[in-house]
C-alpha cells in the first residue's frame, strides 16, 4: 500500500490566508473505481482565484469543503486505469488534488503529449493563465495598432503573456509589478514599453502619467482596489477594461471602494469582467495559436516552481502576497 500525502481545507479564512487554514496528512493510496483512473500528480498549479473558493458564498466555481483535500488544476500520469480511454502511462492534465496521488473520473482529464512541451506549461502557458490572457484580449480588450494597453500584475502568470499579445498587435505596452526584477524582466524581456513598481512609485497616477502619456486604451486588470481607481483616471473615450482578476482585495475582510467610476460614463468607456471556463470552445484555436508563438520565440513565460506538495500551503500565501515571480507551480514528483 502507498501512501498518500494530501493538503486539507481545515478552516475558512476570514481576511489572509495562513498556514493554520490547512493541514497536511498521509492517507493510504485509494484504488480507481470503474470509469476512473489514479492519477500520480507530477506539477500543480496556484492560482488567484483559489482564495474565492475559500469562502461559503455562491460563486461561479464550487467552494472548497473543509476537511476535504483541495482542488487545483494539475499534470500527472495515470498509473493504473479502470476506463478503456485512458492507459498506465499516458499523460494528462485536470483538476486533481493537492496530494500525491488523485483518483478522477477518466471523462474529466485530457490527455497531453509530453514530447512537445514540458509538462508545466499545461498549467501556466498552455493552459488556464495564458489562455485567460488570449480570450482577454482577443473578446474584451481587441487592442489595435497605436493604441496604449495597460496591464497590472505584469510579470504574474496572465499579466505575462497579456503584455506580449498586445505587442504583437501593435500597441504601447506599459505594466505594473511589486519589485524592481520584476520591472526589468517585464521592460528587458517581455518587450514591455514601460514599467513601473507600484510599491515604490511616489502615486500611481504619476506612474501611469508616465508610462501611458498617452492615455490608456486597454486595461487589463488583475489587481483592483486603488489600482483601478487611478487608471480611471487615464483612460481615453471608448477605452476597455479586461475584468480578469482583483487580487488586492481577495484576503481583505472588507474590500476597498472606488471612487472615480464616473470618468466611465463620460469616456463612454466598456467594463467587462470574464471567466475563462465559458469559452472553451476556443480551446483549440488557442492552443494552436499559442503553440506556434512558443515554437517560433514571439512568447517568453517564467514559472516560479516550489518542490514538495506539502509546501504547497506556503507557496499559495507567498503568491498572494505577490512573493512569487511568475507562473506559481508547486512540483510534486519528478515527471
Amino acid at each position: 500500500m502507498t501512501e498518500n500525502t494530501q493538503v486539507l481545507f481545515k478552516s475558512r479564512p476570514t481576511g489572509w490566508v495562513d498556514a493554520s487554514h490547512f493541514e497536511v496528512v498521509k492517507t493510504p493510496m485509494a484504488d480507481p473505481g470503474p470509469g476512473e483512473v489514479l492519477v500520480r500528480n507530477i506539477f500543480m498549479s496556484l492560482d488567484p482565484y483559489m482564495r474565492g473558493r475559500m469562502r461559503d458564498q455562491k460563486s461561479y466555481t464550487p467552494g472548497f469543503e473543509l476537511g476535504k483535500v483541495l482542488q487545483a488544476g494539475a499534470v500527472g500520469e495515470v498509473i493504473a486505469s479502470n476506463d478503456p480511454a485512458l492507459t498506465t502511462g499516458d499523460l494528462v492534465e485536470g483538476r486533481l488534488g493537492w496530494e500525491t496521488y488523485t483518483v478522477a473520473k477518466a471523462e474529466l482529464v485530457n490527455k497531453v503529449d509530453g514530447k512537445a512541451a514540458s509538462l508545466s506549461h499545461y498549467l501556466g502557458v498552455l493552459g488556464m493563465p495564458s489562455m485567460t490572457a488570449w480570450i482577454g484580449l482577443r473578446n474584451i480588450g481587441q487592442p489595435q495598432a497605436g493604441e496604449t494597453v495597460y496591464v497590472s500584475a505584469a510579470s504574474g502568470a496572465v499579466g505575462q503573456v497579456a503584455g506580449q499579445i498586445a505587442k504583437m498587435h501593435g500597441c504601447h505596452v506599459a505594466g505594473s509589478a511589486g519589485s524592481d526584477d520584476k520591472v526589468a524582466y517585464i521592460k528587458d524581456v517581455l518587450g514591455y514599453d514601460a514599467a513601473f513598481n507600484y510599491k515604490t512609485a511616489a502615486s500611481l497616477d504619476q506612474a501611469l502619467a508616465a508610462s501611458c502619456p498617452e492615455g490608456i486604451d486597454v486595461y487589463f486588470e488583475n489587481v483592483g482596489g486603488a489600482m483601478l481607481d487611478a487608471v480611471l483616471l487615464r483612460v481615453n473615450p471608448h477605452a476597455r477594461i479586461v475584468a480578469c482578476g482583483m487580487i488586492s482585495q481577495y484576503n481583505l475582510a472588507q474590500p476597498e471602494g472606488v471612487k472615480n467610476l464616473s470618468t466611465i460614463v463620460g469616456n463612454k468607456v466598456r467594463m467587462q469582467g470574464f471567466i475563462v471556463s465559458d469559452h472553451m470552445d476556443q480551446k483549440p484555436a488557442f492552443m494552436a495559436e499559442m503553440s506556434g508563438w512558443l515554437a517560433e520565440g514571439k512568447i517568453k513565460y517564467r514559472e516560479d516552481i516550489t518542490e514538495g506538495i506539502e509546501n504547497a500551503p506556503a507557496a499559495f500565501i507567498g503568491m498572494l502576497k505577490g512573493e512569487n515571480f511568475g507562473k506559481q507551480i508547486v512540483k510534486i514528483a519528478d515527471p
